[in-house]
């Protein structure tokens, strides 16, 4: 009976004795405030996750500081340290074994393909699963463009997911949506985002609360490419091009339920706005509306003109006595025969002198013009377009 009492003893302060002869590492400067906080935010999982970051491998060690040092409260409660660590190890095989996740500067790697979650779906443990469907896509691949191509154009056809407004949730995870084999928009860029991150493809998820055309929310994921962001959908048609770019390129900057959102998984000037639960404030994003709009104004450019048509130019001043650094950004639609033809948002008092609000239209023929006044109240102005470009002045009083 004394024997079995020793026994007993031996095996239950054994794992105390072996984690305290473990030296505590000394945090990163970087990081130090914030794993101090994450840690006392563990509540009862404090000494789990400091022998985590102890034992982790050297090379690793940064890597862990910052997903610790920027993970949700939630998720420092509940995850499992073998959760975490499969997450790691699996994002630092893709580092190894693919050269363009090698080539990443370390913030990118850390923010874009590190991080195991995209907004607040289930945490379900996808790395090593989707690592083995999609490294055999991209393992020939010379570059991270034909790896792009490679998983995009493979998605669908190997996860076996569409797009159907009866899954069960919005936010539906990775192992759910495929489960259930349909997800809608949000749950197909999980997919995609987790697809990309699985072969060490920096992604994120993109979107918009509301299009300015009041025809609903959208999500979206953007990739990394040689220190530009471009957007693909699950649906791939190739970088930078998608059915929603006019939409986007007709964002709202004056207003964020219309901005367009990028997520990140540390801290940035904003969150996104999730329709699914309004009042959450945790998904980490920046406003990325700008450069949509930009991209959208790019691609008319390019388009070609018909010989009877042309780009006319409008910009909205408050009133016609002081036109200086007095341009309003407000909606403007412009209308034939009572027919809404498009509409866009004329350039702030912030905006370059040199950018102007486009339409393309068709020489002679007149439009009206309809945006508020400085009252609120819609106002219709009458424009005659000629032969050739011109520059339409337009004033709220």
């Amino acid at each position: 009976m004394k024997k079995i009492s020793v026994l007993i003893f031996v095996f239950t302060i054994f794992p105390f004795l072996a984690f305290s002869q473990i030296k505590n590492r000394t945090f990163l400067p970087q990081y130090h405030r914030l794993l101090k906080e994450a840690l006392e935010k563990s509540g009862e999982r404090k000494d789990s996750l400091r022998y985590f970051l102890n034992t982790v491998p050297k090379q690793q060690y940064e890597a862990a500081s910052f997903l610790i040092a920027f993970m949700p409260e939630r998720d420092l409660k509940t995850l499992t340290i073998p959760y975490i660590k499969d997450q790691l190890e699996g994002a630092f095989k893709a580092r190894r074994d693919f050269s363009w996740c090698a080539q990443l500067p370390d913030s990118i790697f850390y923010n874009e393909v590190l991080p195991y979650y995209c907004f607040d779906e289930k945490r379900d443990n996808w790395r090593n699963d989707f690592y083995l469907k999609f490294a055999p896509l991209v393992k020939d691949c010379k570059d991270i463009r034909q790896a792009i191509k490679a998983v995009n154009s493979n998605a669908r056809k190997i996860l076996a997911v569409d797009y159907n407004v009866n899954r069960s949730i919005v936010n539906i995870s990775p192992f759910q949506s495929i489960e259930e084999k349909m997800a809608t928009c949000t749950g197909l860029s999980f997919l995609l985002v987790d697809a990309f991150r699985s072969v060490g493809i920096p992604a994120r998820m993109a979107g918009t609360p509301m299009w300015t055309n009041m025809k609903g929310n959208h999500s979206w994921v953007e990739v990394w490419v040689d220190g530009q962001w471009y957007f693909t959908e699950y649906y791939f048609e190739d970088l930078n091009k998608a059915w929603f770019v006019a939409d986007a390129g007709r964002a709202d900057i004056s207003n964020p339920r219309h901005w367009i959102y990028a997520s990140s998984y540390k801290p940035k000037e904003t969150y996104f706005r999730l329709e699914w639960d309004t009042l959450s404030r945790a998904i980490h994003a920046e406003n990325v509306t700008q450069r949509y709009i930009d991209i959208y104004e790019k691609q008319k450019q390019l388009e070609n003109l018909k010989p009877d048509e042309i780009w006319i130019s409008l910009q909205l001043y408050k009133s016609k006595l002081d036109k200086k650094e007095q341009r309003i950004s407000e909606k403007i639609t412009i209308v034939k025969e009572g027919k809404d033809l498009d509409f866009g948002y004329s350039p702030s008092p912030i905006d370059d002198l040199n950018k102007f609000l486009k339409f393309k239209v068709t020489k002679n023929t007149t439009y009206q013009i309809v945006y508020t006044d400085d009252k609120g109240k819609e106002k219709r102005t009458e424009i005659a377009v000629k032969n050739n470009e011109e520059l339409f002045n337009l004033y709220q009083e």
